[in-house]
This record gives structure tokens, sequence and C-alpha cells, in this order.
């Protein structure tokens, strides 16, 4: 699963927008409440499981069918549960020569408990039939994804969005649309029937085996699944899909999106081909199963879901050919869920505990897809926004990756899982080398095909592949918490021709266990040492002719853990010019950054515009100190030229809006040329810029835009309009506002209210009176005080306008909304 709160891209808006309330510091009672989570014992094993569903769209019902065949793992028994959440159960039967002889069960609205017939032996398989009802719009789940099965829109209410259903069965909610045992150790092979309304399309695992017209104007297809998998895997999605349908090796790779983007299906889901074939040769497995579909739809819960063979994704992944232009890498999501069905689906964590096997190694997926796509660059900045985002939550560093005690599974979705345990298996890799850390890959995959696994059985297989012992290794990264974070310091001593390097690991807990490469450079030359620190503290001496230009400490850029680094700018620019990777660069760039009075950090940022690789750029750009003359001197040529020519559209449109600070009248007619621009988000940067030198020509210029507008330009426009409109713009202003979220709509409320400040038609202030108010009352505990301050400021506005209407209603209104609970 890829939750985008672990990317670097994108988080919810409730986060981004600071509506989440603070978060409580975790009690001593709820720690007590993390409890040892054992693997989940295996009285009967899943073999195979047939369903036969159709949907009642009008109360968000399916009507289900079940032959779930089973046989005891190894203890004889005549009993049998299976999860199966919020069901109506009308019969549950053991079938016998054909026939279906009832059987006695109890259930709590979780599980079931069947009485089987007679007692069953390892030997035996049996077969289990359920006549039942899910209701997932009933269920008491506290989580958005505890539903597993999701009506969207089914009686077709909502203007322009599509009549869908999907699935989500991770970690356990498949058992919210059909009884299973529903633990990542169990493994079925399946039959999915779905009778569905006859213009729809289906997508389910496996192949599509059969599709039978009916004579209600219904259609039923038939979903194979001949391989095992884990039931959280199982999907299944309704809807009106365009399909594009791809290949790799003679294998169907098909692309399911809304019928407006299918022209651009494969400009969205291209590389997949690619990847797969990439992914196949590195783990020396054939990607294993027999086809694989990925599906854009409503509504998703999670960033995706890599169902077997069935990859699910929010709508947010479709895009037109304009659109992709300004979204970097947007295949990374894609390729996680991809290296999932190697690591995940074809090998899965035998429990929540070791889900490290899954999401850590999808989360390598996509440094290794970076570094084989884009370069060395591109993967370490994706290294790197990963570190960073794991560094940035404190709790993190209290968590081991192998988590054997916590409170509810979803704990173990989190950074540490995700962007930590991907960045471990990359230190790994390092350490082993590529040849030896791919093999231990391929030993791991064939020794547990269709099986389970645990964080043990990778460590055998990196063991047998190196021949090395890494009990080392796992003890600390993976049963062990947190992080080095290290001091470094430096001396040279001119009398002894040596230089020293200061090693201190200042955290907390134990002591890291770290092999890293010093480089240092000297008269020309960069010689290598490689060296273990065990302790706390070490001091090393290394002899050389003269003073270094450099002492380049983690030369490869390999720290799992924070760096305070005590170089010079001096040598930080020594390091950004002459040390290889995209970290020494970073690195330096972040100390001009933090030291911009001084002139030799000044030259590095400036430099550093014109970096080989455009993320350091972006940073160097974003990090220029635009009240300091100096800097803004040097830079305007630069920024121009990024402006006008950089291949990033991104980069160009930041650069575009730095010169729109200059407010300098001679840059409008490069923002009228920006505005030729296929990108949205340079088109919107232009716009915003040419509204700083010139609002009338902006006013001008802003609705021939109107009708095909995205993301930055859309933003743009309603920043024009309510910066300098009338009521001639109250239309367009009043329903852009009203068709956003709440939570987007109230980073849009300032803005809102500085236009119906000086409106003059008072029946239309009042109404955006009333819709601020509305916000500013239903989401009190977050922006109330806010909302109060903004509607303060209109009513100052109405005063002058002698609107005393409008005036009242203000004061009408802050007074519910701090009656407001």
């Amino acid at each position: 699963m890829k939750n985008l709160c672990l990317t670097s891209a994108i988080c919810t808006i409730l986060f981004l927008t600071g509506w989440a309330p603070i978060k409580a510091q975790q009690k001593p009672a709820d720690i007590a409440l993390k409890i040892y989570r054992e693997t989940p014992a295996k009285i009967n094993d899943l073999l195979n499981t047939k369903l036969e569903v159709r949907f009642d769209y009008q109360k968000h019902y399916l009507y289900g069918k079940e032959w779930v065949t089973l046989k005891p793992h190894f203890y004889p028994t005549d009993t049998l549960r299976l999860d199966a959440k919020g069901m109506d159960l009308k019969n549950i039967s053991i079938v016998k020569s054909g026939k279906n002889i009832p059987l006695k069960f109890t259930y709590d609205s979780l599980s079931v408990a069947v009485q089987l017939d007679k007692v069953y032996h390892n030997n035996e398989n049996y077969t289990i039939y359920i006549d039942y009802t899910a209701k997932p719009d009933e269920l008491k789940a506290t989580r958005k994804h505890g539903k597993g099965l999701y009506f969207i829109n089914p009686d077709g209410k909502i203007k322009d969005k599509p009549i869908q259903i999907w699935t989500e069965g991770e970690p356990e909610s498949s058992s919210a649309w059909f009884p299973t045992i529903d633990k990542p150790n169990q493994k079925t092979t399946s039959e999915i029937s779905m009778t569905v309304p006859a213009e729809y399309v289906t997508l389910s695992n496996g192949r599509l085996a059969s599709q039978k017209n009916n004579t209600d104007n219904t259609r039923t297809d038939t979903w194979k699944m001949e391989l095992p998998n884990a039931p959280y895997l199982f999907m299944m999605a309704v809807g009106n899909f365009k399909i594009y349908k791809d290949s790799w090796h003679g294998k169907e790779v098909s692309y399911y999106v809304e019928p407006k983007y299918a022209p651009y299906a494969k400009d969205i889901f291209g590389f997949t081909p690619e990847a797969i074939g990439f992914f196949s040769k590195i783990t020396g497995i054939d990607y294993p199963w027999n086809k694989y579909a990925q599906i854009a739809v409503r509504d998703y819960v999670s960033g995706a879901m890599e169902n077997t063979t069935a990859m699910v994704t929010g709508e947010g992944a479709q895009a037109t050919k304009r659109e992709l232009i300004d979204r970097v890498h947007h295949d990374f999501g894609g390729v996680h869920e991809l290296f999932h069905q190697w690591f995940g689906d074809y090998v899965t964590t035998e429990s929540w505990s070791n889900l490290t096997l899954n999401e850590s190694f999808a989360d390598l997926g996509e440094i290794l897809w970076a570094e084989h796509k884009y370069g060395q660059d591109a993967a370490d900045e994706h290294i790197q926004e990963g570190l960073q985002g794991y560094l940035d939550n404190p709790q993190n560093a209290t968590k081991n990756l192998v988590r054997f005690h916590y409170i509810v599974k979803q704990d173990v979705f989190d950074g540490v899982t995700y962007q930590k345990g991907g960045r471990i298996l990359n230190l790994l890799r390092h350490y082993l080398g590529n040849d030896a850390f791919y093999k231990g890959l391929n030993i791991y995959l064939k020794t547990n095909a269709l099986k389970s696994a645990e964080a043990q059985q990778l460590r055998l297989a990196m063991e047998e592949a190196s021949g090395l012992d890494l009990n080392w290794f796992f003890n600390q990264w993976y049963y062990g918490a947190g992080h080095p974070v290290m001091s470094i310091g430096y001396k040279w001593d001119e009398a002894n021709k040596t230089q020293t390097v200061y090693l201190q690991q200042i955290q907390d807990g134990q002591t890291f266990t770290l092999p890293m490469a010093i480089d240092i450079y000297e008269g020309g030359k960069k010689q290598r040492h490689q060296i273990w620190m065990r302790k706390k503290a070490d001091t090393l001496i290394f002899p050389a002719a003269s003073k270094p230009d450099l002492v380049n400490v983690d030369a490869e850029k390999l720290l799992l853990g924070k760096k305070n680094d005590d170089k010079t700018i001096t040598e930080y620019t020594f390091q950004y010019s002459n040390a290889p990777l995209y970290l020494d660069r970073y690195e330096a760039i972040d100390a001009a950054i933090t030291g911009q009075k001084n002139p030799v950090a000044q030259k590095l940022l400036i430099t550093a515009l014109n970096d080989k690789y455009h993320g350091l750029r972006m940073k160097a750009l974003k990090g220029l100190n635009m009240d300091n003359d100096t800097i803004r001197n040097m830079a305007y040529p630069l920024i121009v030229t990024i402006a006008q020519k950089d291949d990033n559209s991104l980069l160009r449109a930041q650069a575009i809006v730095l010169l729109g600070k200059y407010k300098k009248a001679a840059d409008t007619a490069l923002f009228k040329q920006a505005l030729k621009s296929e990108s949205y988000t340079v088109q919107g940067a232009a716009l915003w810029s040419l509204n700083q030198v010139n609002p009338q020509e902006a006013m001008i210029l802003a609705p021939l835009y109107e009708k095909d507008n995205k993301g930055d330009l859309t933003e743009t426009i309603y920043t024009v309009y309510t910066a300098n409109a009338r009521d001639e713009k109250w239309e367009y202003i009043y329903k852009f506002y009203m068709s956003r979220f709440a939570e987007q709509r109230y980073k849009l409320t300032a803005k809102f209210g500085d236009y119906i400040g000086r409106i003059k038609n008072t029946v239309n202030a009042q109404l955006g009176i009333k819709e601020i108010k509305a916000l500013g009352i239903e989401y009190k505990k977050y922006v109330g005080l806010k909302i109060i301050d903004i509607l303060t400021s209109v009513k100052t506005h109405r005063m002058e306008l002698n609107d005393s209407a409008s005036v009242k209603a203000i004061d009408e209104a802050i007074i519910d909304i701090n009656k407001a609970k």
C-alpha cells in the first residue's frame, strides 16, 4: 500500500493546511496498551475461495454466495473460525456430494465460529457454503479503510461524478465483503463472479475467465486466480472505465481510466512494461503472475494498493499530457505497487509485525527505479527526501522496524516501515554490493515463493548469497530502534602533517556499528579510507603532505541518521565543486543558504543555480534571500535564464515567481511569453507575476484561461480576481470558492473575504458572509478564531461602504461561531 502521507510529494490537506489538532503526547496508559503480537495461529488453511456477488446500489449492499475450501493445517479439528465483519449470515453449510448440509454457528458481528460436521485431519479438504449479505456502510468502522467495500455515487445524484464500486482490503478489511481467514499468513486461489449492469466494466485478480450476458440487462464476469494469494490482496472494481491494453513478454498489461482520460492512459501508466522488465531482471524472477492491471478510482481511501495482478490507485493518478508536464517522477507510486507484486504478493509478510518485508521493499523499489530510469542524482534525492520524512517525526526513533509490540495494526504503517525501512535495505545493498544483494533477493523469493515469510528468512537468504554474517546488521536495524546522530570535528596538525577527525555519536540509546568511507582531498588527489565506527566516539588520524582541502566523512552518503559536520563554508565550496554525489552538493547548498551574508556562501549559491540536477537548482533558487541586495543583483540574470530556458517546468515557474517579486516592468514580455507555455504551473506563475507588475493587464488576460486551467493556474486566476475584480466576477469567484472541499476552501477564505469586503452588491456580500460563517461553525475547533478575524476585517470594509445589513450579518455570524460547540 502506498500511503501518500508517507511520501515527500503529497500529504492530506488536513495536515498541509493546519486543520489537524495538535497531537497529544503519548501517555503511559497508551504505551501500556502495546501488547505482544503473535503470528496468527493456523488452525485451518484456506485452499480456494469461490464467490458469486451482486450489488444493491440503493442499499449499498453486496449479496454474496461463497464456497470456501479448507483443510486443517496440522492438528485435527472439528471447528472453523472465519472473519466476517458486519454481515447478515443466512446459511452456513458443509458441501457433501453436491448437497448443502446446514451447520451450527455462532456470530458476534466480527467473526463466526462454525461447528463442522466431523473431525477433519490435515489430509482432508472440506468445502463450506455461505449465503450472506455484506453491509459495508453500516459497519461501525473507526477508520476510512475499514469498510472493505465502497459504493461511490451509487445513486448518480452527484453530477459529473462516476458511479463506481471498489474494494480495499489491507490490513484486514476484505472480511467486510466476504467471510475468510483474514490474515496475511493465509493464501488461497480464487474465483470471483460479479453480476453488474451490462454497461459497466469489471476488474479483479487473475484472468477474466468468462463473461455472460443476462436477460435483465446485467452481465456476469468471472475472474479466476489460479495461484494463491492472501485475502487482503483480493479486489473488485466496477464502473465505466476505458481500458488501454499494453503487454510485457506476451502478458497483458492494462490501464483502466475514466473515459475522458482514455487518450492519456499510456502517458499515465506507460512506464509499466519497462518497470516490469527491470524488476524481473534484478530479482531473477520474471513477473510471476498472468497479467498486471492498474485502475484509477474515485475517492480512494489510500494512496494506492498492490492487490495481486490488479493495482488500485486514486483519481489523482489520472492526468492529461499537459498536467503530466508538471509531475516530475509521477511513476514512483506506480513502481512502488509494482514491486509489491514480488515483495508482498508473491512472498507475503507472515504477520503485520514483519510488514517491512512488504512496504520497505516497495519503498526500495522506488529508489532502484529512480536510479535506473532517472540517474543517481534522482535516486539520491528520493533517498534524502524519504530520510527527512522519517526524521521529521521524533516518535519514529522509538520504534523497531520489526515491531512485535503495537496498539493496532495501522500503527505499523508508518515512516519507520516505509522510509526508514527502504533506506535500510538500500544500506544493505551498498554494504553487500549489487550482485550479492540481488542474488539474495532471488534466493529469498525462490525459497518463499507463494508463501509467507519473516525478516529472519531475508537475513538467511542474504547470508547465503554473500557468505557474510549479518546478525549484527539485522539486530541493529531490524530489531533495534533509532538512528545515529553524528557530530564530526577536524584538526590539522601542521607540525606533524596529520589530519585528525573526531567522530561522536551523540544520540541517546544504542551505539551504532557504522561502516563508512572517508575521502581526503589533498594536493589535487582523493584518497578513500574505509573505516568501521563501533564506539560512541572515535578519533581517526590520517597523514597528509599538506592541509587537506576537504575531509568528506560518510563519503558515500549512506548515513541513516543526522549529521552535524563542522566544515567551513570554504570547505563546503570545495565539496560542491569536487565531491561527486547529490548529497555532497546538497550539503554545500544547505550551508550556503544558512550563511548568505558571507560572500563565499553567496558565490556558492549563485553557482548552484546552474547545477546539473534540477532538484538542486530548485533548492538553490528557493533558498535565495531576496532581501539581500547583493544576492538579488547577482541572481537576477540567472533567474531570467532559468525562467526562459530551464527544461524543468516547476523550476521555470519558481524562477518566474521570483521575477514577479522584483516587480520590474521590463519582465512583462517574459511573463506574457510564459503564458503560452503548455505547463499549467508555468502559466500560473506567469499570471501571478504579471499581476504583481501590472494588475490591469493581468485582469485583461485572466479570462482567456477560464475554460482551460488546472492546478496553479486555477488558483492564480482566483487570486487575480479576488485581488482586483469587482462585482462582474462574483459568479466565477463564488462558484470556484464553493466548488472546493472545506479544507481547501479555508485556504481561499482570506482572499474571498477581501473580495466581498469591497463589492457593491449587498446580497452577494451577505451570501459570502453566510458561507464563511458556515465554515467557521463546522470547523470551529480548527479555524474558528481565524474565521472570526477574517469576518472582522470584512466588517471594517462593509462599514466603509455603509452596508449596515452586512455588518449586522457579520456580528451575528461571530456570535454564532462563538456559541458553536
